[in-house]
């Protein structure tokens, strides 16, 4: 990413000449064009694209830039988003007992690999509370217990409020979203789990696979929505089962494709590199 720049995701019904169009706007101004990746659903007749734009060449300010475009934008009936470079992504992570995901996380953006800034750990068990207290992060104890949970959920979302937080990631937290929760925040709740839903559902589930005998087991990466398990996927990664793997196997090779498909799939959300469509996301890999 350059020093000053910006990112350009944007979506419309498709037609002749739209690549054109919208690079061509990026010329007229002096900007120059780094990155464009751009789908067609030649089913659905919607163009999708992603640009990166360097603008430090460009004869009028950012924001005079980004207003302009919106003539183009109506005209091709579009939504689009700009998002200026360089950013940090003010995010919260969410935990119940395992940390795993919750160290890759924070591993990757001591990295420097994900342009986010971890606002806090927010957890409903305090098994990560050191963790999150070494890295000199906030852990903030929720008590979801029986009658306490509605009220857990209200507290978490005016944490989420209070610290103006663009990404929340489910860091393997073991509750249920309420569904007003998954609207106010749609778009930015990213999850991971364990791919054997629905086949293995509910408690146990690489025990019941391994009684199953399965040979490919894997995590599932996708945006939370009102629908249990259902958002559109980000990604997902995939591991060889072996005859001789026991349980703990599972679990093992379970958390290494729980951890890679999360870091990747939070990577194309801070990058812009999803285009939410309906029950499916267009992911643009780096």
């Amino acid at each position: 990413m350059t020093a000053e720049g910006l990112i350009l995701k944007i979506d419309c019904p498709d037609r002749p000449g739209l690549v054109a169009r919208i690079a061509g706007y990026v010329a007229d101004y002096g900007a120059n064009l780094l990155e464009l990746n751009q789908f067609t659903d030649r089913v659905n007749h919607r163009f999708f694209a992603r640009l990166e734009i360097d603008t430090n060449g460009i004869d009028v300010s950012v924001e005079d830039f980004i207003d302009g475009f919106g003539t183009l934008g109506r005209a091709c009936q579009a939504r689009w988003h700009f998002r200026r470079l360089p950013f940090l992504m003010r995010t919260a992570v969410l935990v119940t007992r395992t940390d795993h995901c919750l160290n890759e996380v924070l591993w990757r953006t001591r990295l420097g690999e994900m342009p986010v800034e971890v606002t806090s750990v927010i957890g409903n068990r305090d098994d990560c509370r050191e963790i999150a207290e070494k890295e000199g992060i906030p852990f903030h104890g929720i008590d979801m217990a029986g009658d306490a949970k509605e009220e857990g959920f209200r507290r978490i979302a005016a944490i989420l409020r209070d610290e103006g937080v663009e990404l929340i990631v489910l860091a393997r937290f073991m509750q249920i979203l309420p569904q007003w929760l998954c609207e106010e925040f749609g778009g930015r709740i990213i999850n991971i789990h364990h791919s054997f839903l629905p086949a293995f559902v509910g408690a146990n589930p690489y025990r019941r696979a391994y009684e199953r005998g399965v040979k490919l087991i894997g995590a599932t990466c996708h945006y939370v929505t009102t629908e249990l398990d259902a958002g559109p996927i980000i990604e997902q990664e995939v591991a060889r089962v072996e005859h001789y793997h026991t349980v703990n196997d599972l679990i093992r090779l379970g958390r290494d494709c729980e951890r890679s498909a999360l870091a990747r799939g939070i990577r194309y959300h801070v990058h812009d590199r999803t285009i939410l469509d309906g029950n499916r996301a267009i992911v643009f890999p780096d």
